[in-house]
Parts: C-alpha cells; structure tokens; sequence
C-alpha cells in the first residue's frame, strides 16, 4: 500500500502527540511528587517534635513524650504513603489510556492493511490472509488480558497498601495504648 506524504506526516503528527501526552502525564506525577515530598519536609520541620523530646528534663519524661508522639508519626507516614500510592496510581492509569488509545489506532491501522491486502492478494492466497487475521486476533486478545491483569495487580497493591497501613496505625494505637496503661 502506497504511503502518500499526508499519510506520513499525519502518521509522525500521532506520534509526536502521543509522547508529548506521556511526557505531560510523567511530568504531572512527577510534579505531585514533588509536592507531596516537599509538604512532608514541610511538616516535619514544623512539628517541632525533636525540640520537645530534647526539651524533656529527664528520661521518664522523654520517654513519655517519645511515646505520645509515635502515633502521629505513623499516621503520618502511612498517610504519605498512601498519598504516594495514589499519585502512582493515577499515573499509571493516564499512561494505561494512552496506550489502550494508541493500540485502539494501531490495530484499526492494522485490520485495514490487512483488509487491503486481502483485497488485492493473488487467487489461493484465502488461508494466508485467515491465518493473519487469526494471528493479529490472538494478539489483541492478548493485549486485552493482559491489560485487564495489569489493572487488577494495581488495585490489588492499593488495598494492599491500605490495608498495610490501617494495620500498622492499629498496631501504634494498641502498642501506645498498652504503654500509657503502665
């Protein structure tokens, strides 16, 4: 099939624009990254938490602080790291779409060469052309799978990283709980 140069250039267009929306979508996550990062350092400066465990007149007493602030801490931590997972996530779903997009045009792209080619193929050729259909058939199908099993193993890591965090909160309250009694 002969190319014309509109083909082409419209060809390239797609290209570029498809690297320029990952690009855009790398940087964003990479941007709220950032963000979150700096908060965090923010937060922590501005805790004050160290100033207070030095100001502690004796062991006892900063031992107690010490306990007291354990728990925010890890809520916290585990607040960041879900804020983490999330960002991941999003990312992760923005380049999904990209690419189910670009494999949309790809295999339309594909099933019309194809049909051109079945076209003008030469009398007998009939089990060449099925057989490359089933082939590209089988490959979408593929795509399909496994693009489904890529988006349970991320929602799977999310309720697992929930989980993982609830756990761990639950864990501080109890530990620091059990302390407080004593």
């Amino acid at each position: 099939m002969y190319q014309t140069p509109e083909h082409i250039v419209a060809a390239n267009k797609s290209a570029v624009d498809a690297l320029l929306a990952s690009a855009h979508a790398a940087l964003a996550g990479a941007e709220r990254i950032s963000s979150l990062n700096f908060n965090a350092a923010r937060a922590a400066l501005e805790d004050g938490s160290a100033m207070a465990l030095l100001a502690a007149r004796d062991p006892k007493e900063a031992a107690t602080m010490q306990s007291a602030l354990v728990q925010p801490s890890v809520e916290r931590a585990v607040s960041y790291s879900r804020s983490m997972c999330e960002i991941a996530a999003e990312t992760q779903q923005q380049f999904a779409k990209q690419v189910e997009a670009q494999f949309g045009d790809f295999q339309k792209q594909v099933t019309a060469l194809i049909e051109q080619a079945a076209k003008h193929s030469p009398a007998g050729s009939d089990a060449a052309v099925s057989a490359v259909k089933t082939v590209f058939a089988a490959a979408t199908s593929a795509f399909g799978r496994m693009n489904t099993a890529a988006q349970q193993f991320a929602e799977a890591t999310e309720r697992n990283v929930a989980a993982a965090g609830d756990a761990s909160v639950a864990a501080v309250k109890k530990t620091v709980g059990a302390a407080k009694r004593k």
